[in-house]
């Protein structure tokens, strides 16, 4: 982008910071979510609110697949990489 360009953009300069920031937030958050280390601990967790009585096995179940999902997704080549947050 040329000198004009960037003078004319120079009041949305804020913006496209906070922009980029909000990226760069949703990018770690996302990358946390699926990352295996953390999917596992949280299965780990899950089975001791079972054993203990808090969840019954319908909601175990349900639990499990859900984060057997993220574990999957989180395991793929392209892990957590959506076209808005790779910008």
């Amino acid at each position: 982008m040329g000198l004009i360009g960037e003078v004319l953009l120079l009041p949305f300069a804020p913006v496209r910071g906070s922009a980029w920031v909000i990226r760069q937030v949703l990018s770690e958050a996302e990358r946390i979510y699926y990352d295996p280390a953390t999917v596992r601990a949280e299965l780990a967790r899950l089975e001791e609110r079972l054993e203990a009585g808090e969840i019954d096995e319908e909601e175990f179940d349900r639990l499990e697949d859900e984060l057997l999902d993220r574990l999957e997704t989180g395991l793929r080549p392209s892990a957590g990489t959506n076209d808005w947050t790779s910008r």
